[in-house]
């Protein structure tokens, strides 16, 4: 998966090529009960002219790309009440994760709430940071698979973990809002860690497990994830 700051300039690669184990899995949606102790749907925005502008101007590439901060979503007028409805004022940016997709490779968390919408339904595969064992590794057999609806906003909380949006439908590709606090997902700082939670920190904001046959832990990044490499293009 391609990364990419427009406003700074700056680019980095994620998920290139897998090694992929399929397996069948139940797909939730972001409507069951399933789906709280993960995150929730948010009731009262009018998306009408954010979802326009997701679909008419950003592209769909083949792989997955990520950018995490785009003018021509946060000129948006929602951009205001994202900033101080959702996140209470905090300074934030609108990005997005657009592509196709079927396979896990890695789990991500913030310390804060990642807010998501998509002009096409699409599949998060999520899971709890309180299910990273004490040997810091999260065993993937503790997936679970939610549908985010065409046009339904959700709160991805700050304790979820999660990673690339999945297509929900074999063949079809995905256009996904990525909303987070601003600076998240640009350069990681310089410290010296202190902890093993701490080597776990690839970019500001961003603490990421790899599976190891992700190209994330080829290029160095720390394994966290142990199991199958879930994809679950025979569940869509």
């Amino acid at each position: 998966m391609k990364a990419i700051d427009k406003k700074h300039n700056m680019c980095y690669y994620l998920n290139i090529s897998y090694e992929r184990t399929i397996i069948e899995m139940k797909i939730y949606s972001v409507l069951d009960k399933e789906f709280a102790p993960y995150g929730k749907v948010l009731q009262g925005y009018d998306t009408a002219g954010l979802m326009k502008a997701l679909d008419e101007k950003t592209p769909l590439p083949e792989g997955v790309e990520y950018v995490m901060s785009d003018t021509a979503l946060e000129t948006v007028a929602i951009f205001g009440e994202l900033q101080n409805n959702a996140y209470g004022g905090m300074p934030i940016q609108l990005g997005w994760c657009n592509g196709h997709n079927t396979t896990l490779n890695c789990l991500e968390y913030h310390r804060d709430s990642e807010i998501n919408i998509g002009v096409n339904d699409f599949i998060l595969l999520l899971g709890k940071e309180s299910q990273i064992e004490d040997d810091g590794m999260f065993d993937t057999k503790n997936i679970v698979a939610f549908r985010v609806p065409t046009g339904v906003l959700v709160e991805v909380y700050a304790t979820t973990l999660h990673y690339a949006p999945c297509s929900a439908s074999r063949g079809e590709g995905f256009k996904v809002l990525v909303v987070l606090p601003k600076g998240t997902n640009t350069e990681k700082p310089e410290f010296t860690p202190a902890n093993h939670e701490d080597t776990l920190l690839t970019a500001r904001n961003k603490w990421l497990l790899a599976h190891p046959e992700s190209s994330e832990a080829k290029n160095g990044a720390v394994i966290g994830l142990k199991g199958v490499n879930t994809d679950i293009a025979d569940s869509i």
